[in-house]
């Protein structure tokens, strides 16, 4: 009997491991079809001074093939067009205005369904990963010009940079992610869904950045009519808060806070004036600067083992804020984690780690003495002051 019942008890520890393994068999046709389906992680340490019985999940959007959330509004938009017959493979030239995350998603996607693609982005350092990994999947590049003093200029002659391209060529089109209803679409019915069930339909708090507003939109609107109560919170950079209606600025929140009142949020509540409080399935406006946003996403890859981006730890920082709550007790708090830290190499927020790495692998490398064998510890590295 007691080896029965050991025997049982094994058996479904073992399920999830087994159902897991289950679901790895077999191969789809296109790395299109992985897109979606990303898995979600509770976190444990960076949560000190929330209550134990509350829940702070993160929706792990890096494990898209292309690398971020932005891989699902590339397929919905692209292949919501196909459907309408505006675009076709061998024929269409796609081409966006983008920070470049969405530029990602574009490219892999086109690359995969034969269409050649243009990425118009922001001539500035931090665009470094992004340039190179378009360039990888065989698209072009065009890069516009960045005004220090005057953000919004720089962000309108983007756009509209872009947008001439394709009026002046009759088989461009975009996709015009911050205008798309097929934008939130991909959220309606992927990335809402797919919280909803993870969490057990257990989702009273939603946080995600507003990047085009398409998340928000989308996600917010289905966890919404799912929990009326849910409460649905938009991130943005502190140093532009355009959304409340306060100035735009510069800031190293990549992905987040383009400056632009986003019209998928005015979408939400159309006439409504751009300032703090509720809007559509909004709850509330809430902000980090962009030391808060790289400490969190520091803090998360050192104590949680997540390598999360700038606006990934503004969202997580946020969450935990929410999530610190008294009403949220008890509740489960979902962040949406939007790409992975190793797509900003060229942010600040790895200038430390570059610092170190170069002192610790000269170039050349002594390949002519053999000792002493370790060269080098990383524990015993002391960063030179700064000036």
């Amino acid at each position: 009997m007691l080896r029965a019942a050991r025997a049982s008890t094994l058996l479904r520890r073992a399920r999830p491991v087994l159902a897991q393994r289950r679901t790895l068999a077999g191969y789809v046709d296109n790395v299109t079809e992985l897109i979606g389906s990303t898995p979600m992680v509770r976190l444990h340490k960076v949560v000190d001074g929330v209550d134990p019985s509350t829940k702070v999940l993160v929706k792990l959007e890096m494990q898209n093939p292309g690398g971020s959330v932005k891989d699902r509004i590339a397929l919905s938009m692209i292949e919501e067009a196909e459907k309408r017959g505006e675009i076709s493979p061998g024929k269409t030239t796609i081409v966006e205005a983008t920070s470049g995350n969405t530029g990602i998603g574009l490219a892999m996607v086109a690359a995969a369904k034969g269409y050649k693609c243009i990425i118009v982005m922001p001539q500035v350092p931090s665009m470094y990963e992004r340039y190179i990994l378009v360039r990888k999947f065989g698209c072009e590049v065009h890069l516009t010009s960045v005004l220090q003093d005057d953000f919004p200029k720089t962000i309108a002659n983007l756009i509209g940079y872009s947008t001439d391209l394709v009026k002046n060529n009759k088989d461009y089109w975009t996709p015009s992610q911050f205008d798309s209803e097929d934008n939130p679409l991909a959220h309606t019915t992927g990335t809402g869904p797919e919280i909803w069930e993870q969490a057990g339909g257990e989702v009273d708090a939603f946080i995600a950045g507003a990047g085009t507003g398409g998340t928000i939109n989308g996600a917010g609107q289905f966890l919404k009519d799912k929990n009326p109560k849910c409460h649905v919170v938009l991130v943005e950079p502190s140093e532009a808060r355009v959304l409340v209606g306060q100035a735009g600025g510069m800031h190293g929140v990549v992905g987040i806070g383009a400056n632009l009142q986003l019209p998928l949020i005015e979408k939400l509540a159309p006439g409504q004036e751009w300032a703090e409080g509720p809007r559509g399935c909004i709850d509330e406006f809430l902000h980090a600067s962009t030391p808060e946003s790289v400490m969190w996403a520091n803090r998360v890859a050192a104590e949680e083992g997540l390598l999360v981006g700038p606006s990934s730890g503004a969202a997580i920082k946020v969450a935990v804020d929410v999530a610190k709550r008294p009403e949220m007790k008890g509740k489960t708090i979902v962040a949406l984690q939007a790409s992975s830290a190793i797509r900003y190499v060229s942010h600040p927020m790895w200038e430390a780690q570059k610092l170190e790495g170069a002192a610790a692998l000269p170039v050349p490398p002594d390949l002519d003495t053999e000792f002493p064998i370790c060269r080098w510890r990383s524990e015993d590295w002391v960063p030179p002051p700064k000036e």
